[in-house]
């Protein structure tokens, strides 16, 4: 048997080469966007408060905490009975001065013919202009007492500067109230305004202008924001814009904030004073950008491509930006190149692999 044994014939063994996804890159242009969120707040906020004194006869339906009411309503009402018996004093006191005025008028008129005559003395020429002049300014005396009461009695119905919702209120009938009191706070619902943080690094995305002076941003830079909520089981958007940033960088969180203004009047469903939001912002247009999937970027700035003899080299490239689950890379790709894109432990440069193609990443984001 030994004799007869077949002989062994030794052979090459091949090593498997190890498997990698591949992408191939192709440069596009993106509009880059901002992630934010912040909580809805009332772009005008007042405290009602009564400019005269008195007991409240009549208070609105509208006037309790979560009401609407429109401008020009009327929310609440003081006793005006001694506003009225004071304006009807002045309009007596202005008819009073009227006759006085008058009277001193055609008196000074007589006067001046007889001193032009050589009628009348120095004396009494004086004396006429003086009661003139006293007639007159009693007369415009009694004018302002007049409109003075006229306001106060106006005041004393209180009427909604703008539409809007209470947001609380502290006044019921036949309370006593005080000129200056503060009865109840309440808010316009035309606008409302969320105001979004945002890290210092990211406004270079946004491209607003460095600049503390106050105002509002000019219309043509404003970037477009879209702010989404889940409420009662559904989610609702809604439209609007960045209208100004904030003079100050808060100094815990080293973040700006920008104010987002939604006009409510042009939308389906108002948005709700108080809910939370999510914010996406409209950045600016980047030209040229490669999108990966974040775990293709290694030791900060290198990626890993396959050449043409399917071995892996190491490229360092020049990131744009980490985003979510994404990088954008702004340089050191080139249009048709390989990247891999799957975890390898132990890579070196040189090492042969076995490419399997994979789709590129939506970039719709």
């Amino acid at each position: 048997m030994m004799a007869t044994s077949p002989e062994l014939e030794p052979s090459e063994i091949k090593p498997r080469r190890f498997a990698v996804r591949v992408m191939t890159v192709e440069p596009q242009a993106m509009k880059l966007t901002v992630s934010s969120q912040g909580t809805v707040m009332p772009n005008t906020e007042s405290d009602l408060i009564p400019e005269v004194t008195g007991r409240v006869v009549e208070v609105s339906a509208s006037l309790v905490a979560g009401g609407y009411f429109a401008k020009d309503d009327v929310l609440l009402r003081l006793d005006d009975a001694d506003y009225r018996a004071v304006a009807s004093r002045a309009r007596a006191m202005v008819t009073r001065a009227e006759a006085e005025y008058e009277h001193s008028s055609y008196e000074y008129e007589r006067h001046k013919e007889l001193a032009s005559k050589q009628l009348a003395s120095r004396s009494l020429m004086e004396g006429a202009r003086r009661s003139y002049i006293v007639a007159g300014a009693v007369l415009r005396d009694a004018n302002v007492a007049l409109e003075q009461a006229n306001r106060d009695l106006t005041r004393t119905r209180i009427v909604a500067p703008f539409d809007g919702v209470v947001r609380n209120e502290t006044v019921d009938i036949g309370q006593f109230v005080q000129r200056g009191d503060v009865i109840a706070k309440i808010y316009a619902t035309d606008y409302v305004e969320v105001r979004l943080p945002i890290a210092d690094r990211q406004l270079a995305y946004l491209a607003l202008p460095f600049s503390l002076r106050r105002g509002l941003l000019p219309q043509e830079i404003r970037p477009r924001v879209t702010l989404s909520a889940d409420y009662a089981g559904d989610t609702y958007t809604w439209e609007g814009e960045i209208v100004r940033t904030e003079a100050e960088i808060d100094k815990k969180s080293r973040m700006v904030h920008v104010i987002a203004r939604i006009k409510n009047e042009a939308t389906a469903i108002p948005l709700q004073v108080g809910l939370y939001v999510e914010a996406t912002i409209e950045g600016v247009e980047a030209e040229d950008v490669i999108v990966l999937p974040r775990n293709a970027l290694r030791n900060g700035n290198q990626v890993l491509i396959v050449d043409e003899d399917d071995r892996l080299r190491f490229r360092d490239v020049e990131p744009l930006r980490l985003y979510r689950d994404q990088v954008l890379i702004k340089s050191g790709l080139e249009s048709g190149e390989r990247v891999c894109i799957s975890v390898v432990q132990t890579a070196f440069d040189g090492m042969p692999v076995q490419p399997v193609s994979d789709r590129p990443p939506n970039a719709g984001a």
